[in-house]
């Protein structure tokens, strides 16, 4: 009896301690151990960076699309659909990995092994920011320190059985969150349709294929948009070109979405741009077709070439572009002079913009490209943009390293595009000035 009363006493103190996930401040001998605040200004509580429910940089979780108790002006939301490939697996924001796809073994397999990769861009993200703070040195600004509201809104439900519902489902989750009224109070106009002011909305995808409904949700609140787009890949090809288009469900995918979403509107036409391409094409006509949807291409090879005409090939852009600088400076001119400064601008980032060397887990890599390095650096250079949104997609973690090279990549690029937002502070008109 003594013995059962024990045991049960056991469990319930066991309970009790997994009832409260906060991690408590050691006490007695080791609390000489314990940061009860992070060293430096600011005096944050240090919290364990392995405890608590994982979410992006450990930001506040709340059921964004159950409940709109809370207001928010940045929000990360999780959207775990793979449309094309198989293996363009998923980094959605919480551990809820799911792979659209057609062979449920396959499916289960590998969304059992994304499981257990999926939170590894989380987890690489917190481990630094629990014990530094998060301040972003170049960008002067800390993204989790602010006046602005940031939560982890989880991720879109969506089916993993018709490709078509579940473009509408994204499309109508996003949208859901994009049009509410944000935490912060702007005093101006906004850069809406309805001369609003709006939350923005960071999307963590399964494959690019999502930002097609992106769009679609974006324009209802702003109309056309112009849209900065990191890939290895045009994604601008014709169906019959990319795929084949056996059906119109077909039609949709992850190398055509910017073909369908300038032929819907989407897209402001002459301001958009690609970052990074390297990719063989069926032909020139490739470029004449990408022109046509309303983009200037940055290649990836040009980060050696811009600026130094000797190095360039004999056409007509040396001259206009023989004065700029070398470079990753040379390739943030080229884009911000390409999209300007007052334009609600969308950005794109395809992780295999990287080089494999650097994020090898994707499902369509790209030999030639940029490190992490010059990404981040070419990313931090487009500060003061008007960023009305952001995703990054093909993250693949079940081939990523051991050492997490492609997911911890993601992160990084994701707080550096975090920090360019809360820097901005609410997007009116007036009202652009730095917090």
């Amino acid at each position: 009896m003594i013995a059962s009363m024990l045991s049960l006493l056991a469990l319930s103190a066991i309970a009790s301690a997994h009832s409260d996930h906060r991690q408590k401040t050691i006490a007695g001998p080791h609390q000489s151990l314990w940061y009860n605040t992070i060293p430096g200004d600011g005096g944050t509580q240090a919290d364990s960076v392995f405890s608590g429910i994982s979410t992006f940089g450990r930001l506040p979780y709340f059921p964004c699309l159950s409940s709109e108790a809370e207001k928010y002006d940045i929000a990360f939301i999780g959207e775990f659909v793979s449309v094309y490939w198989l293996f363009c697996e998923v980094l959605t924001v919480q551990a809820l990995p799911s792979i659209l796809a057609p062979h449920t073994d396959l499916v289960q397999d590998s969304a059992r092994v994304a499981s257990d990769k999926v939170l590894a861009v989380l987890i690489s993200s917190s481990r630094k920011l629990g014990f530094s703070g998060g301040y972003n040195v170049p960008l002067e600004a800390n993204p989790f320190v602010s006046e602005l509201k940031v939560l982890d809104c989880g991720d879109i439900p969506v089916t993993s059985y018709d490709n078509a519902w579940a473009i509408q489902q994204i499309e109508e989750g996003h949208n859901s969150l994009l049009m509410r009224k944000p935490f912060t109070d702007a005093d101006a106009e906004g850069l809406s349709r309805a001369g609003k002011t709006l939350p923005r909305v960071i999307t963590l995808g399964g494959d690019h294929t999502i930002t097609l409904p992106l769009l679609r949700s974006i324009n209802k609140a702003y109309g056309p948009v112009t849209v900065i787009h990191f890939d290895s890949h045009l994604d601008t090809w014709k169906p019959k070109v990319f795929g084949g288009s056996p059906s119109q469900v077909a039609a949709i995918n992850h190398g055509t979405y910017f073909y369908h979403a300038a032929m819907e509107g989407l897209l402001k036409n002459d301001t958009n741009i690609h970052a990074g391409i390297r990719t063989t094409l069926s032909g020139p006509s490739d470029y004449e077709n990408d022109g046509y949807c309303g983009f200037e291409i940055v290649e990836a090879r040009e980060i050696d070439t811009i600026g130094q005409p000797s190095l360039q090939r004999v056409t007509s852009t040396i001259e206009q572009y023989a004065d700029m600088p070398a470079g990753t400076e040379g390739i943030i001119k080229k884009i911000r002079d390409r999209v300007g400064t007052e334009n609600p601008v969308y950005l794109s980032i395809d992780i295999d913009t990287l080089d494999p060397a650097f994020a090898p887990a994707t499902g369509t890599p790209e030999t030639g490209g940029w490190s992490t390095r010059e990404l981040r650096t070419i990313i931090r250079g487009l500060d003061g943009i008007n960023f009305i949104g952001a995703d990054i997609v093909e993250v693949a973690p079940a081939y990523d390293t051991n050492a997490e090279l492609s997911t911890m990549a993601a992160a990084d690029v994701l707080y550096e595009v975090l920090t360019i937002m809360v820097k901005k502070g609410p997007l009116s008109i007036s009202k652009g000035h730095e917090l």
